[in-house]
């Protein structure tokens, strides 16, 4: 009974985060349809003839009406295919498939790096609170969490590259043949991510050990002789994993508009990079291949917080 009631919030979880999917499509579909400018004409140039322009606006399909464009469109993605470029008439799967490597791989480098320092920190931070040090911490990540993405990387490339001469402000991957090289070209654009997100989880965290260092349940594990590591290792921590799973989760979403910024500043060859050369020649099946690939990743980021919160939860999973 209670395994099929579980089973049922699970698949409920799974249909509304496909029905997002969906929506967010549409959004992006009609958003990236309103850009102003013509594909046609920005290909052909300002000196191209009406009768050229509508012959290419013919062959690329831009004057079958909206709702049939995004159908077909709609119907290329969920059966894998994704359309062609605009600019160079290569598949945009294949273009994509080049890209997405690199930006999966910047984007692991800064979980492994972001994950267990943020918990580290948070978990400490709540352990010790009320103390100097839960002060410090709570003021310096407020102080980090004000700060973009974009200035936390200007700097770094003034400090590092230009004035140090320790890394170089490029990233370039295929240069990569060494540890140290891949610290290298990592070093900037990790530390540019980690910044923001891993203040942001470093309060969540802290504020979700917390809560549960209030329950009743802690009170009388103290009243019972359990010392502070205990208290919050055996009793608090296992009770938090679905808040603090979500913060994580929540966190490492803001990767995600970070990575746009990043991987422009440092000309990292990643699909954020790609998808804003593309809204600058309007490679418009370019660049909503690409949004949806951000989209997707949000969505499946948020669904998997709220799935762990479900399981992890005892109150969710005997509701």
């Amino acid at each position: 009974m209670i395994r099929n009631a579980l089973l049922r919030m699970v698949v409920a979880r799974l249909a509304l985060g496909l029905l997002s999917l969906l929506l967010v499509s549409l959004a992006v579909f009609a958003i990236t349809s309103l850009l102003p400018g013509d594909t046609a004409q920005e290909q052909l140039g300002q000196a191209a003839t009406p009768e050229a322009v509508a012959a290419l606006r013919l062959q690329l399909g831009l004057d079958q009406p909206g709702w049939l464009r995004y159908l077909h469109w709609l119907g290329g993605l969920v059966s894998g295919d994704a359309g062609r470029s605009l600019v160079n008439g290569q598949p945009v799967a294949a273009l994509i498939g080049a890209r997405l490597p690199n930006s999966l791989l910047l984007a692991a480098a800064t979980a492994v790096v972001s994950v267990p320092l943020a918990l580290a920190i948070g978990i400490s931070a709540a352990m010790w609170r009320g103390t100097a040090y839960d002060r410090g911490v709570s003021m310096l990540t407020l102080s980090i969490v004000s700060v973009p993405e974009f200035l936390v990387a200007t700097a770094a490339v003034l400090v590092f590259a230009v004035h140090l001469r320790w890394l170089s402000a490029l990233s370039y991957v295929s240069s990569i043949d060494s540890i140290g090289q891949f610290i290298r070209v990592f070093a900037m654009p990790v530390l540019s991510l980690c910044c923001v997100i891993v203040a942001q989880m470093v309060r969540m965290t802290r504020a979700a050990l917390i809560d549960q260092l209030r329950a009743p349940y802690v009170e009388m594990a103290v009243l019972k002789g359990a010392g502070p590591i205990r208290v919050v290792w055996s009793h608090a921590l296992p009770n938090a994993v679905g808040p603090i799973a979500n913060a994580v989760a929540l966190s490492l979403s803001y990767l995600l508009g970070g990575v746009i910024i990043v991987e422009t500043i440092f000309n990292y060859p990643g699909i954020a990079k790609l998808m804003v050369d593309g809204v600058s020649t309007r490679d418009m099946p370019l660049v909503q291949a690409c949004a949806m690939i951000f989209c997707a990743a949000y969505l499946f980021l948020v669904l998997a917080a709220d799935l762990c919160a479900i399981l992890s939860n005892p109150r969710l999973r005997h509701r």
